[in-house]
């Protein structure tokens, strides 16, 4: 599979772009003609730089309104695109796209169009060169690639041919089995692009709402297997208009094109009936079983207040580790590891972020192939030195260079907890809390960073993703999307933070970068495991009084279970499945918690009490400028 991008994808300047389009991987790179209008270089200068990082160009683009256009503006329409050609033929490119005409004074007529398009190939097939012809989902005349390949079999010249792309097909709902009939020879070229659902315009949805393919909700895997069918071997090229992405870094965003793109070859691969696009053999995503470890970095100084934070909530420290500063903390199947190593990555984390959640393991069902997978998908492996007799885990950095650690219980690493770490006496004076499991995880991000990490994600384990919900901040709104595996075994809420005034901004401020803001540990019985929480000294987040009268009223609740939930400071919600009950910590630190909670088969997050908690939450923070305590 040869991959491509388009330049207007990605922010930056030409030459910036298409250094960070090589760095990423790709073999190709699509020229659009505003990014070489404004750079100061030859088109010889730009095709020389592009094969000099081991490119092609795939494409020049845009030649608009051509087809069909009365006698009077016909001549000039063919002048302009030989002087397009002219362009080409400096680049080194051989293929133009040409966009469905959306003037207002163009004609329509099928045989009109094949008409032109017969004599601009006969135009570029006296240079050497190639036509493409792209259906605009809002083309005055042409707006279904089904009519662009009837203007192109029309015209029927070996220098016309169509051109594929995906958001528009699929924004229009247009049967993608239709691709399947056209002779793989006739498409010269694919582009791809996803987007989240959204009702507005479609060119407005188009300029500024694209994503890469798996980060919207286009059934582009369903394009591809189709376009792949015809046994289409070319390349597979994105073309991206996004608002965010032309802000965002130029290299993490054309990193994450190429990762997509790997993806879905990986998916179109998968499919039986697949003939084209071959992709090199990779592992398939990683069934999460469980979390394994969270660790924390802290040092000897900070340590002290996380342990008595964690004995508040019934965790006893149960093992150490042989040969490291670590500590193990134990209820149920929970496990939180407390590393205070003054040398390693995790001082060097603690160093830079302060105490932190800076690894979580993950049991899946082949760690080796799960770690094969991600670095197929231009994830970073991480390693450092072990001592002799001791697991060296695989891992992948995560979020805000955070690690990814990767067990299974096919191998010695399903016994890590006795391999490398030494039992302790169990400790007295501390009430188990009846703390059974990790519900979910949280981890904040910049907004900017959402789509990249929920790629990473989904892309690399067996994980779905949830409709992005606004989560109301009294200082703004955090965007949370939940990313989760069939089971439930594994759930991930990703929250963007847009401000720093926000609680989730403040946090990313305050810890210089994103990481795990929030773990949420599941009980059966919410109400004893307060009781066992008041035992241990627990300090829990107090919730505004005013919050229950209204929860009471607007479920019905009886009234001694509100009172109950207002005694506790216990939040409630309720969906169509059953009930949720959430109980918070004090923050930890600049922003960082703990929550507990109890599901009866409720299937959400709590997300309507959200504000009622960061409202209480924000109370705790110190104010900007002040000094910590």
């Amino acid at each position: 599979m040869k991959t491509s991008i388009a330049t207007v994808s990605i922010s930056g300047e030409l030459p910036d772009k298409l250094e960070a389009i090589a760095r990423a991987g790709f073999d190709g790179v699509e020229i659009f003609e505003n990014d070489f209008l404004a750079f100061d270089g030859s088109p010889r200068d730009v095709g020389r730089m592009v094969r000099d990082l081991g490119m092609e160009i795939t494409l020049f683009q845009p030649f608009r309104d051509f087809e069909g256009m009365p006698e009077e503006f016909r001549a000039r329409t063919f002048d302009r695109a030989e002087r397009k050609f002219d362009v080409m033929q400096e680049l080194g490119a051989d293929l133009l796209l040409v966009c469905s005409n959306v003037s207002g004074v163009s004609l329509g007529g099928i045989d009109r169009a094949a008409a032109d398009f017969r004599e601009l190939g006969e135009r570029a097939a006296k240079r050497g060169l190639r036509v493409g012809y792209e259906a605009l989902a809002w083309g005055r005349h042409i707006s279904d690639h089904r009519d662009a390949w009837e203007i192109v079999r029309r015209a029927d010249h070996p220098s016309i041919g169509l051109i594929l792309d995906s958001f528009h097909t699929l924004s229009r709902k247009i049967d993608t089995n239709s691709i399947r009939s056209i002779p793989k020879d006739k498409i010269f070229i694919v582009q791809l692009a996803d987007a989240p659902l959204i009702d507005m315009d479609l060119l407005y949805w188009s300029r500024h709402f694209r994503n890469m393919p798996g980060e919207g909700d286009l059934r582009v895997a369903e394009f591809a297997a189709a376009v792949a069918d015809t046994g289409y071997d070319g390349y597979l090229s994105l073309e991206i208009f996004n608002d965010q992405f032309r802000g965002g870094s130029t290299r993490e965003i054309a990193a994450d094109g190429h990762r997509s793109l790997i993806y879905l070859g990986d998916q179109v691969a998968r499919r039986e009936k697949a003939t084209g696009l071959t992709v090199p053999p990779m592992p398939d995503r990683a069934v999460i079983g469980e979390v394994g470890f969270i660790e924390f970095a802290t040092d000897e100084d900070d340590a002290a207040g996380l342990v008595d934070l964690l004995k508040t909530m019934g965790f006893k420290k149960t093992a150490v580790h042989r040969s490291k500063k670590v500590n193990v903390y134990q209820q149920g199947a929970i496990r939180l590891l407390v590393n205070t190593e003054d040398a390693g990555f995790a001082s060097a984390t603690q160093a830079i972020h302060g105490t932190s959640a800076y690894a979580v393991a993950l049991a899946v069902d082949d760690a080796q192939a799960a770690l094969s997978r991600a670095v197929a998908l231009n994830a970073e492996p991480f390693s450092q030195a072990v001592a002799a007799g001791e697991l060296d885990i695989p891992a992948i950095r995560g979020v805000g260079g955070g690690l990814i650690y990767l067990l299974d219980g096919k191998s010695d690493l399903g016994r890590f907890a006795e391999i490398d770490f030494v039992p302790v006496e169990e400790e007295t004076g501390v009430r188990d809390a009846g703390l059974g499991r990790i519900d979910h995880l949280a981890q904040t991000v910049g907004y900017d960073e959402m789509l990249t990490w929920i790629l990473f994600y989904t892309s690399i384990f067996a994980t779905h993703k949830s409709p992005m919900v606004d989560i109301i901040d009294p200082a703004g709104v955090v965007r949370s999307q939940v990313i989760e595996n069939d089971s439930g075994s594994f759930r991930l809420t990703m929250n963007g933070a847009e401000n720093r005034r926000t609680l989730a901004g403040h946090f990313i401020a305050e810890k210089f970068g994103s990481a795990i803001q929030h773990i949420a540990f599941e009980t059966d019985d919410i109400f004893a495991t307060a009781a066992a929480l008041e035992e241990n000294g627990f300090r829990r987040l107090q919730i505004s009084p005013n919050y229950y009268g209204d929860v009471e009223a607007r479920f019905g609740l009886a009234p001694d279970l509100a009172d109950r939930l207002r005694r506790e400071n216990i939040l409630y919600d309720r969906d169509e499945h059953g009930e949720y009950f959430q109980l918070y910590s004090e923050t930890y630190g600049e922003g960082f918690f703990f929550e507990i909670v109890q599901r009866r088969a409720y299937r959400g997050y709590g997300a309507p009490n959200a504000i009622f908690r960061i409202a209480a939450l924000k109370k705790l923070i110190r104010p900007e400028g002040m000094p910590q305590q």
